[in-house]
């Protein structure tokens, strides 16, 4: 217990990670334009004004709520569709390394190549939603002849998918893996350019910028109005309640904004780094252990069922 209060205060105070560096400029201007409020009403201007009520209040909070919800449902899917990725490239690396028959001792290496191709696809589409250039990470996982190709291509992950889809269809005319099984995989890679696809539609459609500019004008306005409606009861206290005000509703405007693209390098966005390295440990794992004999699944059953 005591453990689990110490994290806490420990998170509460912590400012990396959090908004508060984003928004300390909006909540000083904020806070200072109360105190000058709060100079003008000693010296008796009639600044004490009562002009928001309580519509106003509702309709920002509704606002502030639509903005956050979609922020996150943003990030969410983003998290969803990573998840789907890294379950596609197991299962794929799996058949792969099993089904895949190989009749000749050059076999084994074409087939850890293509292995790591999919850990390449992850990594090339990670560079290409943060529209960053291919790099040394994605160099270590192809062919010196491959990664040049890469450099100079407009969509790297299509290429590395290519590349996958190539090699299977000729180990399926060599007679290493038959067309049901061919099939199975092709559904595979399908499932990881949906990921990518998916990824893409997040990252290519913002939040429109009317709304974007709407609700900035709403939050400016209410928080220069607040001076004059709390200055008649709080007095000199008018600059830090007016600053922490600002500082929850500016808030929650700038976690939306940091969570709606989740691709990125921020603190907050998707751990994609991590994913990735994730992946590649996986599939090392799975290099290391030797297939079993090759099993024809598909013709099997047929054979079961005559």
């Amino acid at each position: 217990m005591a453990l689990d209060k110490l994290t806490w205060w420990r998170i509460s105070l912590r400012l990396k990670g959090s908004v508060a560096p984003a928004i300390f400029g909006q909540v000083l201007f904020c806070g200072v334009f109360g105190f000058f409020i709060s100079l003008l009403y000693h010296f008796k201007v009639p600044v004490g004004w009562n002009i928001i009520g309580f519509v106003p209040n509702i309709i920002l909070g509704l606002l502030l709520v639509f903005r956050t919800n979609t922020a996150y449902e943003r990030f969410w899917e983003g998290r969803k569709l990573w998840g789907t990725l890294v379950n596609t490239v197991r299962n794929f690396a799996r058949q792969i390394w099993v089904a895949i028959e190989a009749k000749e001792p050059q076999d084994t290496q074409e087939k850890i190549a293509t292995l790591r191709l999919l850990v390449a696809f992850a990594v090339a589409t990670k560079l290409h939603l943060r529209q960053q250039a291919m790099n040394s990470e994605i160099e270590a996982l192809i062919s010196p002849k491959q990664y040049l190709k890469l450099k100079s291509m407009n969509h790297p992950p299509l290429e590395v998918a290519f590349w996958i889809g190539d090699y299977l269809q000729k180990q399926n005319e060599r007679g290493c893996i038959n067309n049901y099984q061919l099939a199975a995989m092709h559904k595979l890679l399908d499932n990881m350019v949906d990921v990518l696809g998916g990824c893409e539609r997040i990252l290519k459609t913002p939040i429109p910028l009317a709304y974007a500019i709407h609700l900035k004008q709403l939050l400016l306005i209410y928080c220069l109005i607040l001076p004059f409606e709390v200055v008649d009861n709080v007095q000199w206290w008018t600059g830090p309640i007016v600053a922490l005000v600002s500082f929850m509703l500016f808030g929650v405007e700038e976690i939306g904004i940091e969570i709606e693209n989740p691709f990125g390098h921020d603190f907050n966005d998707l751990p994609l780094d991590t994913i990735c390295a994730t992946m590649l440990r996986n599939i090392e794992d799975l290099i290391s252990l030797s297939p079993n004999a090759h099993v024809n699944l598909p013709e099997e059953k047929s054979t079961l069922r005559n």
